[in-house]
């Protein structure tokens, strides 16, 4: 899901082929601003086939943002991926082996267990229009989307962030669709630790709002 391809335009910067609905893409834009990164971005849909055209299958040829290409040319996709390209060596990517450990432990989790139910959810009520009535899958993905709310929310009741007690890019993976998980008709309210937490993340230095 990475190579090098011929990226004139842009040559010598960041392009980010981003979504503005995406929080997947989003992750991405948040720890790029965090860093002072500037970026060439590229916005693609990801409910028509724009993704699935071949320019764009060169850049990742699994076919979904975000990608982005690197100064040099070289394409990098998946956005956990990318994520952990541009933490290692800052203070968003821990130094001691097991905090990295955790750190990839609640990645996984976001993608294994918060991406495919709170995000999917949020995209087929807020952009889709779905409903129980003609989605029967909503009620199990609505279900699995709050055990996902209730591991988080067990953590946060003891910790500040997810890992070694600061701001991480194992926040900035959950932050990412947690804080619109509302538009999917996720109750919030009944997370307190959880709402707390989401006031520290936007009160990091650069922080970015997913619609900016």
């Amino acid at each position: 899901m990475n190579g090098a391809i011929d990226c004139n335009e842009g040559a010598g910067m960041l392009t980010l082929y981003d979504s503005a609905i995406s929080g997947n893409a989003y992750k991405v834009r948040l720890i790029l601003s965090h860093l002072g990164l500037p970026l060439k971005r590229i916005e693609m849909s990801v409910d028509d086939s724009s993704t699935r055209k071949p320019d764009f299958l060169k850049v990742n040829r699994n076919g979904k943002v975000p990608a982005i290409v690197l100064e040099d040319g070289t394409a990098l996709a998946e956005s956990d991926a990318i994520l952990y390209y541009f933490a290692e060596g800052t203070p968003f990517w821990p130094a001691e082996k097991l905090d990295r450990a955790r750190v990839l432990q609640w990645m996984f989790f976001e993608q294994y267990n918060h991406e495919p139910t709170i995000a999917v959810v949020r995209h087929w009520v807020a952009h889709l229009g779905k409903t129980p009535q003609n989605e029967p899958t909503l009620p199990a993905k609505i279900a699995a989307g709050y055990r996902a709310l209730d591991v988080m929310e067990d953590h946060l009741a003891k910790h500040d962030y997810f890992v070694a007690g600061r701001y991480t890019i194992a926040d900035i993976a959950l932050y990412a669709y947690t804080h619109v998980a509302h538009e999917g008709g996720f109750d919030l309210g009944r997370y307190p630790s959880i709402s707390a937490w989401l006031k520290r993340v936007a009160g990091q230095p650069g922080h970015i709002r997913i619609t900016d």
